[in-house]
């Protein structure tokens, strides 16, 4: 399976592809950042991050997306940038008909580190190692990428056997009906 993680951001939106399958080695095929500038107007910074994520889906052809799902933080302005970086690599994904997966940051650092609470230089230590590089990504933001691509992979068998349970159970029901009498004492 090939993966392209994405880590939303409208100042650096980190690119990863990985390829290979829960259980075997994996390998980075690629890293990266894509930037734009902090005192751009929000529309083109948007179209650049767009042409980026096109630039990556084109050179390397992913099976899934893996984008981070965006939590709630304290600050709104930085949630609104991370939330339409994330529109944007659905948005790319699925006009290619490109699945993809969202996974939280804390799902991602349990999944690579064992720790859902494992800071930025675990989680970069850990891509390091089982990507056999010779040093972390820089910046962060291109590790975590990396980081959401592995964690896809690893946990994608379970979710499609859970998806297939969950679908089996749903077309296995009969419906019933029962009626209610009114009991008056």
């Amino acid at each position: 399976m090939r993966v392209l993680g994405v880590d939303p951001g409208l100042t650096r939106c980190g690119v990863g592809v990985v390829e290979g399958t829960a259980g075997r080695p994996l390998t980075m095929l690629g890293v990266g950042v894509v930037r734009t500038t902090a005192d751009a107007e929000i529309g083109p910074r948007l179209v650049a991050i767009e042409q980026g994520i096109e630039a990556w889906l084109d050179e390397h052809r992913p099976e899934l997306v893996a984008v981070e799902r965006v939590f709630a933080q304290h600050n709104v302005r930085t949630v609104m940038g991370t939330a339409q970086a994330s529109a944007v690599a659905m948005l790319c994904a699925s006009r290619r008909g490109i699945p993809v997966a969202l996974h939280t940051p804390s799902e991602v650092k349990a999944a690579v580190t064992g720790s859902g609470r494992a800071d930025k230089a675990q989680v970069g230590a850990m891509v390091t190692r089982l990507l056999r590089l010779a040093a972390p990504p820089k910046p962060a933001d291109a590790a975590d990428a990396l980081a959401l691509a592995i964690c896809h992979i690893w946990r994608a068998p379970a979710m499609n056997r859970l998806q297939q349970a969950q679908a089996a159970a749903r077309s296995s029901r009969i419906p019933t009906t029962t009626s209610v009498r009114k009991v008056t004492r």
